[in-house]
């Protein structure tokens, strides 16, 4: 279990924190910050520039989920982005990734949130420290869950000028 855990860790997290670093620094063909800047601005996020930074952390984060340290931090970093991408890009487009669905997105998020429940495993830092039985649970899981959907929601709902909110209504 414990390697599966790990491998399960280091490619989920790994992607993800290849998919900050493309937002952060533009590496492996990824936007900058100011493409990611550009798109928040588009979706009418206030403040594009801090949330930006904020969402390139946090998936940059995906690096504390592959080493399986402070495990339901990084998974609840990695379910409200996950979330707030279903919401504003993929769910329109239905399930499937080939058409541009959240399909991958909740892959993505049900692992953070499994591996936050069952633990990150023995061959992680939380284990190290001692911290990985006081740190998982069912209930972790599902605090990282509901949490996830509060932030999401605030996120989405609140973090955007109402004008695009009834824009986006009309259209």
């Amino acid at each position: 279990m414990s390697y599966g855990l790990l491998l399960l860790r280091v490619v989920v997290g790994g992607t993800m924190a290849a998919h900050g670093v493309q937002k952060l620094f533009g590496w492996f063909d990824g936007p900058g910050l100011d493409g990611v800047k550009g798109m928040l601005g588009n979706f009418g996020f206030r403040f594009p520039a801090v949330m930006a930074l904020g969402l390139a952390l946090t998936e940059c984060s995906g690096l504390l989920v592959a080493l399986g340290f402070l495990t339901p931090l990084a998974a609840l970093g990695i379910v409200v982005v996950m979330l707030n991408a279903i919401a504003l890009v993929h769910f329109k487009n239905g399930f499937w990734n080939g058409k541009g669905g959240y399909e991958f997105n909740l892959v993505l998020l049900t692992v953070a949130a499994a591996v936050t429940a069952t633990g990150p495993g023995r061959f992680s830092v939380d284990r190290a420290l001692h911290w990985d039985d006081n740190l998982s649970g069912v209930w972790w899981g599902v605090g990282v869950l509901g949490a996830a959907i509060l932030i999401s929601s605030a996120t989405v709902i609140l973090g955007r000028r109402r004008h695009r909110l009834t824009q986006a209504a009309a259209t």
